[in-house]
């Protein structure tokens, strides 16, 4: 049985669904604008279907968009079995139900050309009221908002992929509280919260962590920022793991972690907060210089290069 067909949300904006066969899948936008975006999963290995779902909807909420549907291109290692392929798309169906979208298509494949499970994916999402929130909208003045905490997707993924190597350095309680921050990765909440603020600039920290998200915002905007480094937030859980792992959290991928500028970032705060949704004022919009401001001194806020998560190395 395919399993798309499993998916239970059946949505009013899509009018024709996948099936064998079947190369397209149709949705009307219902006179909105059509918000596009897309990602591959590639520093995972466990958990990927979930992940390929959480964090490109992101992309959409993070427009101010609401994600309809998401196509998936899954690549397999020769050697693979159906059980591997039901294992990621039960992933996906999870977190699609999670966020009431539908799987929309897309395509599977086993070959040589990857060494382990690949998934592509590409989410259709559409305008709240034909409006769009840009990264590239900070303004100066404006105070920077995060939501949640440095490292989060980060945190759970290592956690997940090195548990034996970590549950034998850190007390399994913690290991296990790090798995679970995958639940905290939809910034759908926040988006939303944020929008009706009056936000005007949303961004999810996702490669290059906190510090390279905050740096794209104002690379789109053409600012510049000030960033405070010892109001970030960062849990214990974070802490420990990168520090076994010898990374730094501020640069490892932290989707579900939204960068958000806005005017009155305390007032929105107090807002998210309401919402059980931890943030935290860290920063401001300036008109030039980009720096981050430590217990040391004040030094260049550095243009975003590998992840953190690639640079993981265990001490002997």
């Amino acid at each position: 049985m395919n399993p798309i067909r499993k998916n239970s949300v059946k949505r009013a904006d899509v009018v024709l669904r996948p099936k064998t066969g079947e190369d397209c899948s149709v949705i009307d936008p219902q006179g909105e604008m059509c918000v596009l975006s897309t990602d591959p999963i590639t520093g995972a290995a466990k958990d990927i279907g979930y992940l390929a779902v959480q964090i490109n909807c992101n992309d959409i909420f993070s427009a101010g968009a609401e994600p309809v549907g998401i196509l998936l291109t899954v690549l397999l290692p020769e050697g693979s079995s159906e059980g591997d392929l039901t294992e990621i798309m039960e992933g996906a169906l999870k977190a699609a139900e999670e966020l009431g979208i539908e799987i929309l298509g897309g395509h599977t494949e086993v070959t040589d050309a990857v060494l382990k499970p690949i998934v592509s994916a590409a989410v259709i999402g559409k305008s709240r009221a034909r409006k769009v929130i840009k990264t590239g909208g900070a303004k100066v003045g404006q105070d920077v908002i995060m939501t949640k905490w440095a490292g989060l997707e980060g945190t759970a993924i290592i956690a997940k992929e090195y548990e034996e190597i970590l549950v034998k350095r850190l007390p399994l309680d913690m290991v296990q509280r790090a798995q679970s921050m995958k639940q905290f990765l939809s910034v759908g909440r926040e988006a939303l919260i944020a929008a009706k603020h009056g936000a005007t600039a949303m961004h999810d920290a996702t490669e290059g962590g906190i510090l390279g998200a905050v740096w794209e915002v104002a690379e789109c905007s053409q600012t510049g920022v000030e960033l405070w480094m010892d109001k970030i937030p960062i849990k214990e859980e974070t802490k420990r793991i990168c520090k076994e792992a010898q990374i730094d959290p501020l640069r490892l991928i932290s989707s579900g972690t939204m960068i958000i500028t806005s005017d009155n970032g305390n007032d929105l705060l107090d807002e998210l907060m309401e919402e059980g949704i931890e943030a935290a004022v860290i920063g401001k919009i300036t008109q030039k210089e980009r720096i981050l401001v430590t217990n040391d001194g004040r030094q260049l806020l550095a243009e975003p290069k590998s992840d953190a998560l690639y640079q993981v190395k265990f001490r002997q």
